[in-house]
């Protein structure tokens, strides 16, 4: 079943590039005016601008109905469960003032927030 979407995909891609690659520019119509619109007399007098256009069109929707069954034959395939398989954050604890590994430098010591003193209010 994936090889056959898979197959159907690639040759729909490719469609898709013939196809646009077919297609004329805006500026095309310019050049009928001076001699070379005889070529077009295969799809009408129009040329085959809509014949291009609407195939384009309808290779782009299986082009993307393609992706979506790509998509879940994946999903399927390596047996993810939607949003069960998320695994949830990690609580880290901090570690405890024996467990630091910071070396505590000598002189110094951690008063408590009682004891620090308030900065003093600035005038300006």
């Amino acid at each position: 079943m994936e090889n056959l979407v898979l197959a159907v995909h690639v040759l729909t891609a490719l469609a898709i590039i013939a196809l646009i690659l077919l297609q004329q520019g805006k500026g095309a119509v310019a050049g009928a005016s001076f001699g070379s619109g005889a070529s077009q007399t295969v799809f009408g007098s129009q040329g085959g601008g809509s014949f291009f256009t609407r195939m384009t069109a309808i290779f782009a929707v299986v082009f993307f109905a393609t992706s979506f069954g790509l998509a879940i034959i994946a999903k399927n395939k390596a047996g993810v469960a939607g949003d069960a398989d998320i695994p949830s954050a990690v609580e880290q604890r901090a570690p405890a003032a024996e467990e630091s590994e910071v070396p505590e430098v000598e002189g110094s010591s951690t008063a408590p927030a009682e004891e620090v003193p308030e900065a003093p209010e600035s005038s300006n």
